[in-house]
């Protein structure tokens, strides 16, 4: 048998090549489609929370979910730093730590918002359903409207271990600039990242983030995030290595949210939410900032 040596070394790039491109999510069990949460709604072994206005709820939603306001629950956590409190708050929703949670919506910032939020308080499975509202819809499945006469699970005694690793305070990341310990990523536009928009007393980016705006992570037509190949090329673009500890920020945290879902979707071990983002970052008087011409 002969061999072809630039044949066989092709070959084997190709085969590096193509197991470099995931076909599938590293952490799938992230997103629940709208087919799987029906068979668990009717199995009643999940809890589903309605991200979207109170008003579109009672027009229609998931059988047995519960509303939640992204905006109080947003409000609650910059002010409300007490274990116990979000044990009796959360609690009193029945939203039960040992039973896993899907959250849907119809806009990711707010879904990926209560995700984060949950799961920085200690639920340990915490999904979003992909696709949200527009896919359980397109999906033709049951819709009841106004107020659920049987919500998810009664008011129950709950205990919560919260995780502040993932969470990163200003300090902190001032910290972790001076050492590098951090990269930085951006998930707002590019008239923000490069400082043209006006969102604070000053505006720009923090120095070295790479911009991987969060509409791109997303399928505009179908809502659904994008493939696993399609995440992975955005990634490799903006130059956001998912084997690195990694902090998200955006203006006031909820786009940073999703892609700090999409960065552990993608298989991402290490990855912090700037939550409080350039809302205190541009405001504050001793942090650096630069302006890039061009994105990294």
């Amino acid at each position: 048998m002969s061999w072809c040596l630039p044949c066989v070394l092709a070959g084997l790039l190709g085969a590096a090549q193509q197991s470099a491109t995931p076909s599938k999510y590293p952490r799938a069990k992230l997103l629940m489609e709208p087919a799987d949460l029906a068979k668990a709604v009717r199995k009643d072994t999940v809890q589903v929370v309605d991200a979207r206005p109170l008003e579109k709820f009672k027009t229609g939603h998931i059988p047995h979910a519960a509303p939640v306001n992204p905006s109080a629950l947003n409000k609650l956590f910059l002010t409300e730093k007490d274990k116990h409190f979000w044990e009796k708050h959360l609690g009193e929703m029945g939203l039960d730590p040992k039973i896993p949670v899907v959250v849907y919506g119809d806009d990711f910032r707010e879904t990926a918002r209560v995700w984060w939020i949950l799961r920085y308080w200690g639920y340990p499975d915490v999904r979003m359903l992909n696709g949200g509202w527009q896919g359980w819809r397109a999906a033709d499945n049951n819709i009841p409207t106004g107020l659920d006469s049987k919500p998810i699970h009664g008011p129950r005694k709950i205990k919560l271990t919260p995780l502040p690793k993932r969470l990163i305070e200003m300090d902190q990341l001032l910290k972790g600039l001076n050492n590098k310990r951090y990269q930085i990523a951006d998930a707002r536009s590019r008239n923000e990242y490069c400082g043209l928009a006006k969102t604070a007393k000053c505006n720009g980016a923090i120095p070295g983030a790479r911009r991987l705006e969060w509409s791109d992570l997303i399928d505009q037509k179908t809502q659904r995030f994008k493939s696993p190949a399609e995440l992975s090329r955005l990634l490799k673009k903006s130059g956001i290595d998912l084997d690195k500890p990694t902090v998200t920020y955006c203006q006031s945290g909820g786009r940073a949210s999703v892609l700090m879902f999409a960065l552990e979707l993608m298989g991402a071990r290490d990855v912090r939410n700037y939550y409080r983002s350039w809302s205190e970052w541009g405001n504050a008087k001793h942090t650096p900032i630069e302006k890039p011409e061009e994105e990294k």
